[in-house]
């Protein structure tokens, strides 16, 4: 009965603070970090570790004025304060701080934020006072956001990306045990050097292999080509391996002094495909570099692999993956002498992750091919 009255008193708390939200907390898509109330630098606990959650938006910050509705409601609506309220249980695993960088429906992530965010993650990890972070992060494009971090960030400290499939106002929310689930990773020792991970329905996927599967389902994460990297069970780690891919510490991408990223689209192939005349269109508007989520094992139809060609004599780079989420995708070797670059095990999204990074360091071709066989 205890136990009962306290969860009901902390769901009262959760939807009075909601509430009471003004118009001024709306949807924000502001690249600056904002400080919240309960921000205020920690002395380091001798048996506790600091973590920082860092906000960004998406379902678990989203409501809508129905307790039984899972659809319709408004993502990036809830501060990360009402966040880390609602699961006071946190505090018993770590020391927490938080911070707003964004309050977005994932849909809407922009590169410019996605460097706002590795900057600010850089920076706290850099302070030995810090010992993991933990983002919460819509479930859209958290995959792509997940995969861009393990590539960038330049610490062994854990990092961990967390979402919902319903919103906080939901009776079934499943926001408050995934962001449980997501401190007790970011604070445990073994998440060391295991890099970026993403932590969602008591399951641990690793950023480099993890894919969105289920539009609704709240078991909607996993991992088609390498299994769960782990799983939490009543906020104890347990952990399948170790990734044999470089990451973080070991990756060469450095974002530290962009303001922007190279331009790359993806486009799809499919039966009696006209997206050549698209291609010519994103290559006019500046894109350098385009994946094409193609057919089978990456098959690209002939109609616009023949217009990539004239564009690739041009200098655009192109990947090839596949609109299939399992197996692999390497390029043929007539398409290997043209310069076709196959993704290997990345998708669509990540493939276009890798390569806009990838054009930071080179264009050359045969460079980035290798780069796609390293990461």
């Amino acid at each position: 009965m205890k136990h009962f009255i306290q969860a009901f008193m902390v769901v009262c708390a959760l939807i009075g603070l909601m509430s009471g939200c003004s118009s001024d907390e709306k949807k924000s898509e502001k690249r600056e970090v904002v400080q919240t109330k309960n921000s205020k630098t920690q002395n380091k606990s001798q048996d506790k570790p600091n973590i920082v959650i860092l906000a960004t938006g998406g379902t678990i910050a989203g409501s809508i004025d129905s307790a039984i509705k899972t659809t319709g409601y408004e993502a990036g609506v809830v501060g990360v304060d009402v966040l880390i309220n609602a699961v006071p249980q946190i505090h018993n695993l770590a020391n927490i701080q938080g911070e707003q960088i964004a309050n977005i429906d994932s849909a809407d992530m922009t590169n410019e934020i996605w460097l706002t965010l590795a900057k600010r993650i850089n920076d706290l990890l850099a302070d030995s006072a810090v010992d993991g972070i933990v983002i919460t992060h819509g479930t859209d494009t958290m995959e792509e956001s997940a995969f861009f971090l393990h590539l960038v960030v330049k610490s062994d400290k854990p990092v961990v990306l967390v979402g919902a499939m319903r919103p906080s106002t939901a009776i079934s929310a499943d926001g408050p045990k995934n962001l449980y689930n997501a401190v007790a990773l970011a604070a445990n020792a073994d998440s060391q050097g295991k890099g970026v991970m993403v932590a969602m329905n008591d399951r641990i996927q690793s950023a480099r292999y993890v894919s969105k599967t289920h539009t609704l389902n709240v078991d909607a994460f996993a991992s088609p080509n390498s299994g769960d990297m782990g799983y939490i069970v009543d906020g104890k780690v347990f952990f399948h391996y170790a990734l044999n891919k470089p990451h973080t510490t070991q990756s060469t991408f450095d974002v530290s002094a962009l303001e922007s990223l190279p331009r790359v689209d993806i486009l799809y192939s499919y039966a009696n495909d006209g997206s050549s005349v698209a291609a010519q269109a994103l290559v006019q508007a500046g894109t350098k570099g385009i994946v094409v989520a193609g057919s089978g094992a990456g098959s690209i139809h002939k109609y616009q692999k023949d217009a990539l060609k004239k564009l690739m004599k041009n200098g655009l780079v192109v990947v090839q993956s596949s609109r299939i989420n399992n197996g692999i995708v390497l390029a043929n070797d007539a398409d290997s002498e043209f310069g076709f670059i196959g993704s290997r095990d990345l998708n669509p999204q990540k493939a276009r992750v890798l390569l806009m990074l990838a054009l930071t360091q080179t264009n050359d071709p045969r460079e980035i091919n290798e780069i796609f066989a390293r990461y």
